[in-house]
């Protein structure tokens, strides 16, 4: 998803932004407007960093589950530990190999999505400090390049702070 964001020194500026968007046409759900009153950055989604621990970790299971099985299965196969005497040999490989896919998911899970969590970008950073000394964020969700050219050029009329992409 692309964002347009603007970062301007007050309330009044964003708000202004705001309304010479919506007359423009831009919907509430294209424009938002982040600060003190208004949302707060992590319920938008390019910064929600649960969210993207969550995607990192669905990444992540794509791939280590399988391994994790083949590495199971294989581990099974050269030590040759019988895990369960009810099982035959290929029973006890297979269940090696469900042992660890359930590994390569929990890597997943907390290797995915530890470091989502815990994952702040310099970006992300620079936003909150902005907030924190008391500016406000225009952003425009979901840009495509004729409707970004067009906001940009209103968001540039409006004088931000910054803008960026």
């Amino acid at each position: 998803m692309n964002y347009l964001i603007a970062v301007f020194a007050n309330r009044i500026k964003a708000e202004e932004a705001y309304t010479a968007l919506e007359k423009v046409g831009f919907s509430a759900d294209q424009v938002k407007i982040v600060g003190k009153g208004y949302l707060d950055l992590e319920q938008l989604p390019l910064f929600n960093s649960l969210q993207k621990g969550k995607t990192r970790a669905i990444q992540m299971a794509y791939w280590l589950v399988p391994f994790g099985f083949a590495a199971g299965y294989l581990f099974n196969s050269l030590t040759k530990i019988y895990l369960f005497d009810w099982t035959s040999e290929l029973g006890n490989h297979l269940v090696g190999g469900v042992f660890g896919a359930i590994a390569g998911a929990m890597g997943s899970i907390f290797v995915g999505g530890g470091v989502g969590l815990s994952d702040q970008n310099e970006e992300t950073t620079f936003y909150n400090n902005q907030l924190k000394l008391g500016k406000y964020l225009v952003v425009i969700v979901d840009t495509s390049s004729p409707i970004s050219n067009q906001a940009r050029q209103i968001l540039v009329s409006c004088q931000p702070d910054s803008l960026t992409n």
